[in-house]
């Protein structure tokens, strides 16, 4: 399997994913500490893949969507953004919503 179908993969069998540098719980970097942070206030599981541990994703994922930058967030297939756009969504409340009806919830 390819690098780019897995990470097509991995992003249709998760509705809320995250390619970061490190951890939800030990982040890499500061923007990816953020979005998770982010992400983890909302409440709702997601799933993440630490992209430092897989040189492949590392190397590959910017060509997957054209969005050059770590972190990257995909909610229902769909590439939402990086840090800014997470937080931006978050400080709005539109992303605690998104994650939600990502889940199979209603809307707030």
């Amino acid at each position: 399997m390819s690098t780019l179908d897995r990470i097509r993969e991995q992003v249709a069998g998760n509705p809320v994913i995250l390619y970061m540098k490190g951890t939800p719980q030990m982040p890499q970097c500061g923007f990816s500490s953020r979005a998770a942070q982010a992400l983890m206030e909302c409440g709702e599981e997601f799933a993440y893949v630490n992209i430092l541990m897989d040189p492949e994703i590392f190397q590959d994922l910017p060509k997957f969507a054209d969005w050059p930058t770590f972190p990257q967030l995909y909610i229902n297939g769909e590439l939402i953004g990086g840090c800014d756009i997470t937080l931006e969504l978050h400080q709005k409340g539109e992303l605690q919503q998104m994650v939600r009806q990502a889940h199979g919830g209603g809307s707030a």
